[in-house]
């Protein structure tokens, strides 16, 4: 139990980094652990503004969390369109969208139950 508590917040904490590398925007966590329901332990979505960049986010990630933690992403979906990529970490999965996707989608309103952290710098 605590090392997957330990795994999963060096994993977040890898993937914020890598966001943030390359200046992915509105980065947010949900933490899922508390609903009966979830499909993992919590999610990491964050946006960027063009394919180019929401790809680049993605490659961010893999490299990253590939070099420091020595893991890598069970599934990558949606990089042929980069409009929403998903990265699958079992415990922690990653959403990485464009704007007007994530509105659409709006995964923070359907899993409204799990916790919220919110990383926006003030």
């Amino acid at each position: 139990m605590v090392k997957t508590k330990r795994r999963s917040n060096n994993l977040i904490s890898t993937i914020v980094d890598s966001i943030e590398e390359v200046k992915g925007e509105e980065i947010n966590i949900l933490d899922l652990r508390k609903l009966e329901a979830r499909v993992c332990d919590y999610f990491v979505i964050c946006e960027g503004t063009s394919n180019t960049q929401v790809s680049a986010i993605a490659n961010s990630i893999n490299k990253k969390v590939s070099k420091t933690l020595k893991d890598k992403a069970w599934g990558i979906e949606g990089m042929e369109s980069a409009e929403w990529v998903l990265m699958d970490y079992i415990d922690v999965v990653v959403h990485i969208f464009q704007r007007q996707k994530r509105e659409f989608y709006d995964i923070e309103g359907l899993w409204g139950d799990a916790k919220s952290i919110d990383l926006k710098k003030s």
